[in-house]
């Protein structure tokens, strides 16, 4: 007698037709930049200039680690441009230099959203 095959399951695997998938971190940031108008700022060449120059004053050392931030996007010693106070839409807080800091990415992606995720 043969043995039986179990078929894989496909549900599974399955796309959601409705909304995005579970855990599509790039689908919902895209979803969030065509939704929240000051998100469109962050692509400005004001802004880029603007972080720049704070990078420049900071010496591109990261203010929460010290870390030297000389590495390139998307390394964990590249530098970003962190707003101190959130600035949620604020236009005065977004483009104030003094509310603007350079950390590490590894810092921003790290700690610095726990520390935003724990303030909601």
């Amino acid at each position: 007698m043969g043995k039986l095959k179990t078929m894989s399951p496909r549900i599974g695997r399955l796309a959601p037709r409705i909304g995005r998938a579970p855990g599509d971190e790039k689908a919902r940031l895209k979803e969030r930049d065509k939704t929240v108008d000051w998100r469109s700022w962050y692509g400005t060449e004001r802004w880029k200039k603007l972080r720049r120059e704070v990078w420049v004053r900071d010496k591109f050392i990261c203010q929460k680690t010290g870390q030297l931030c000389i590495g390139r996007y998307p390394a964990g010693n590249s530098p970003v441009a962190d707003h101190k106070i959130p600035h949620r839409g604020d236009e005065r807080l977004f483009w104030d230099p003094d509310n603007i800091e350079t950390v590490s990415k590894a810092y921003h992606d790290g700690e610095k959203q726990r520390q935003e995720r724990a303030l909601r």
